[in-house]
């Protein structure tokens, strides 16, 4: 007897339907799974096996095959265990086929929605990554609904126009699917998760002087441009690159999703956290990787670049990070994602973010100090400086000096501005910015083409 059952895998950042097939056949009891697995799903055998014991689920004592389609493409992750061990279930006749209602004949539940979800060996669902990724796909597949872990649940309640059901168990999911259980699927949360404040713990008015570096500042969010500080250790040049999400306009729905997208296939959301609600804020070590800053791996997956979408990427400093990782900056800073092939295919991240970079003027850091002597020889400091190259150089809009405060301005008690009243004005600007640009595909002045400089 052969069952099957819709599921969902991550593509990059995008969710691919999957149809789980289970087939019974005569021979000793086993369990084989089929259609490129990977290491985590060929396991999944051994978790049903117990999950299903551990939930008094009597196991069909025959050959059990399952075939992930389409099998040209590889599967990972756990998320199958759930579909899985439904189909076997399904394919026993331990979950109700069609139903007659009436005059009418009811297609069996198990058609309509998509499941996902990793079991534990007692039988409990398990959160997943990429709900909201699977959720996108269900809805463009026109499923009724999608059954996923609870933990999940608000994330993918995202979507509109598609039925959440979230389960806690294994036998919680085939007694709703046999219609002996109801569950009341989560309404739409969107609106509600976009409507929270945004609020962030760090604000401009704890930056003492400075005030030509917050100007700088305020003109890259206003026109998205990246933007280099260079000053002496201790100047406040981390401490004010910290402050820039916060006087960016809040993130659109559109934005919000996207990002949340990113976060969510990575697994970088908090457990129960729906939507991306503040700017991204990625301050990678200068021991990075390529592979880290741009995603990679043998199944390539979003690195930092991408996790900075919509939000700033700080270089805290910079001439420390490997040559060949910056370089791999170029691609992003200019066409706004990032492009990786690999064996597995080709995959694309959007990847547009304000580059926030800082570094010291010399190799001890004192050179443009006033108070301390520099013991660099220029040698020294023009090696120092070519550790970044020309192209990256020309891809950051504003370098900025931030000098060292005097001990009378650190310890004074006047409050500088808050960074709400610079947003303001920043929004302002943004919004001077949409109407100059609406009749193309750019929104902002870093992103002007040649031809724009000319016409505006």
């Amino acid at each position: 007897m052969v069952s099957r059952i819709h599921s969902g895998a991550i593509l990059g950042i995008d969710g691919y339907l999957v149809e789980v097939e289970v087939n019974l056949s005569p021979g000793l009891p086993s369990m084989s799974i089929v259609g490129l697995p990977d290491t985590a799903v060929k396991e999944s055998s051994d978790r049903v096996t117990a999950a299903l014991k551990n939930s008094r689920c009597e196991i069909p004592s025959r050959r059990i095959t399952v075939n992930l389609a389409p099998a040209n493409i590889k599967k990972e992750g756990s998320a199958f265990d759930l579909p899985i061990a439904l189909g076997v279930m399904a394919a026993g006749g331990l979950i109700a086929g069609d139903r007659i209602a009436g005059d009418r004949i009811e297609p069996q539940r198990l058609n309509q929605v998509v499941i996902v979800g990793e079991l534990s060996l007692d039988g409990r669902v398990k959160p997943i990554r990429g709900a909201l990724s699977i959720a996108s796909m269900a809805r463009k597949e026109n499923m009724e609904g999608l059954m996923l872990p609870k933990v999940n649940a608000a994330e993918a309640a995202v979507v509109d126009g598609l039925n959440i059901y979230p389960v806690e168990t294994l036998p919680e999911a085939m007694e709703f699917l046999n219609g002996t259980l109801a569950i009341e699927p989560l309404p739409s949360n969107a609106a509600n998760a976009f409507s929270k404040t945004t609020t962030y713990d760090v604000d401009f008015n704890d930056v003492k002087g400075q005030h030509h570096v917050k100007r700088a500042l305020e003109v890259a969010a206003a026109g998205g441009h990246n933007i280099l500080l260079i000053g002496p250790p201790g100047s406040g040049k981390s401490m004010l690159a910290k402050r820039l999400p916060t006087i960016i306009p809040s993130l659109t729905l559109q934005e919000a999703i996207e990002s949340t997208k990113i976060h969510s296939v990575l697994g970088a959301l908090k457990n129960g956290s729906d939507l991306l609600t503040a700017r991204p804020f990625r301050a990678p070590h200068h021991t990075i990787s390529d592979a880290g800053l741009i995603g990679g791996g043998h199944i390539p997956r979003p690195g930092e670049v991408s996790l900075a979408h919509n939000g700033v990427l700080f270089l805290d400093e910079l001439p420390e990070f490997k040559r060949n990782v910056l370089e791999v900056l170029r691609q992003p800073l200019e066409e706004g994602d990032v492009s990786i092939s690999r064996a597995a295919g080709s995959f694309t991240y959007p990847a547009r973010f304000i580059l926030t970079a800082a570094m010291n003027p010399c190799p001890c850091g004192y050179r443009s100090d006033p108070k301390r002597e520099c013991t660099c020889t220029p040698p020294q400091i023009r090696k120092y400086v070519s550790k970044i190259s020309g192209p990256l150089l020309d891809r950051i809009d504003i370098h900025i000096e931030v000098p060292a405060l005097e001990y009378k301005e650190l310890s004074s008690d006047s409050i500088g501005e808050p960074s709400s009243s610079i947003r303001e004005r920043v929004e302002s600007v943004r919004h001077v910015q949409l109407d100059r640009f609406k009749k193309g595909e750019n929104y902002f002045n870093a992103g002007m083409k040649p031809k724009q400089n000319k016409s505006y």
